[in-house]
């Protein structure tokens, strides 16, 4: 029996080995795949390990974040991270089906039941080289609206459109204008 045992041990510990929990140290994101630095056991580091990311998604894990890690054949020098997570900063208390995208610095995109998307941060910028269309009948906002160019109400443009003998009124502060 001691014989079958010595035999299987290498076997058992090439398995144990395929799938691990480590560490991410550092991250290179300069290159077509994302590579990381990771710990996984007590004294093990590997560098240059592979993050493979989802299609049509990125992200940049911060130094402390968990990383499931794949050897492929058993051996370490051909490990992959299939995937990192962060506890420390994902959202909770979710309900089922519902998803969203989150950072550290809690900017997130919240795709919620009853479709509602909520999306928080302090700037949102969005770039369209011709145009952001809207199509829904009401638009609300909390503060200001600022125009640095044209704005058609209707078909006429408030720049080029001019009414005679209309005098200012008094500002919010009562003060005339």
């Amino acid at each position: 029996m001691q014989g079958i045992d010595r035999l299987l041990r290498p076997l058992r510990r090439g398995l144990a080995q395929i799938v691990t929990r480590a560490v991410v140290n550092l991250v290179n994101d300069a290159a077509k795949m994302q590579t990381l630095q990771i710990s996984l056991l007590a004294d093990e580091h590997l560098d240059g390990v592979e993050h493979w990311q989802p299609y049509g998604f990125t992200a940049v894990p911060l130094a402390g974040a968990e990383a499931l890690v794949v050897s492929v054949g058993g051996h370490r020098a051909h490990s992959v991270v299939v995937a990192c997570g962060d506890r420390r900063y994902r959202i909770t208390g979710m309900q089922g089906g519902e998803v969203a995208i989150y950072t550290d610095e809690e900017d997130k995109i919240h795709f919620k039941r009853g479709r509602v998307i909520d999306i928080e941060t302090h700037t949102l910028n969005i770039k369209a080289a011709t145009a952001v269309n809207f199509d829904t009948p009401q638009i609300n906002t909390t503060g200001k609206i600022v125009s640095a160019g044209d704005q058609v109400a209707a078909g006429i443009s408030q720049t080029g459109h001019k009414h005679g003998g209309v005098q200012s009124g008094p500002s919010q502060t009562g003060v005339p204008a």
